[in-house]
């Protein structure tokens, strides 16, 4: 695992991610404060609260990245873990040494899981610091209406950045099914990335709406739960178990196709 982390932490592109992601924050903040803000009401949830209190600008960062910008960048991890070894031909050098196909899995699973929180880190702390530059920063009312201290804030923002860390890992376990049916890593993202946009297009579909409970982004929002006074937990209970199940199913989706693949590359 150290060695899978070290791998994937040392490389140019990983850091390039996290640089963009935490680059959201940034522009949402620099543009707000350049202007006069938005209207009430207008642009994603929390934007116009950035003027009163600079810690909303992680909140609406997280709103706005989570659609499209961190699905996208886990899709690039996620679609590279068998994928980018059998590509550059290091895969049947790692299952030459005494380590089970599973355990491989396991550990590329569980890396993939590492970059989705340092991903939502990435926004949530730059988001809280540059809000800190720019604004003023104090006590924070919440969707309740109550207020909490900075420190219960802060707390908040760490369940966000666990919140959505879980909401991805079900879109890991797509990814790394996905990586193992290829030997293409561009085409495996790719594909990633795709399940992820599909599932939000059938999501907004009425039509459809038997299927939404199902859909591996419908509680990708829920996290907005956390800001009430009490919180309510029954969203981020109902994420993680539907999360679970497609861990559950791609994951073995995953073992079978890697455990009876010949590798060659």
């Amino acid at each position: 695992m150290a060695s899978e982390l070290s791998i994937l932490f040392r490389r140019g592109r990983t850091w390039a991610l996290l640089l963009a992601l935490a680059a959201i924050p940034v522009l949402i903040a620099v543009a707000v404060r350049l202007t006069s803000g938005p209207p009430t009401g207008r642009g994603p949830a929390f934007l116009d609260q950035i003027t009163q209190n600079g810690l909303f600008v992680a909140v609406a960062a997280i709103t706005v990245a989570i659609p499209l910008f961190l699905p996208l960048t886990v899709g690039v991890v996620a679609g590279d873990t068998v994928a980018g070894e059998a590509s550059t031909g290091t895969l049947r050098y790692l299952l030459v040494a005494p380590v089970g196909r599973g355990r491989l899995l396991a550990v590329k699973f569980a890396g993939a899981v590492v970059f989705c929180l340092a991903a939502t880190l990435a926004v949530v702390l730059a988001g809280t610091l540059i809000g800190a530059a720019l604004f003023p920063v104090g006590p924070v009312t919440l969707l309740s209406g109550d207020t909490v201290s900075i420190g219960e804030s802060l707390l908040r923002s760490a369940l966000i950045c666990a919140y959505v860390t879980v909401s991805l890992t079900g879109l890991c376990a797509v990814g790394l099914f996905i990586s193992t049916l290829t030997d293409v890593p561009v085409g495996a993202m790719a594909a990633t990335v795709v399940v992820s946009v599909v599932s939000q297009v059938v999501g907004q579909l009425p039509q459809l709406e038997f299927l939404h409970p199902w859909l591996l982004s419908h509680y990708w929002f829920g996290f907005a739960d956390l800001l009430r006074q009490p919180i309510e937990w029954s969203s981020f209970a109902a994420n993680t178990l539907l999360q679970s199940g497609y861990v559950l199913v791609f994951g073995a989706l995953a073992y079978g196709r890697f455990t009876t693949r010949d590798v060659l590359a």
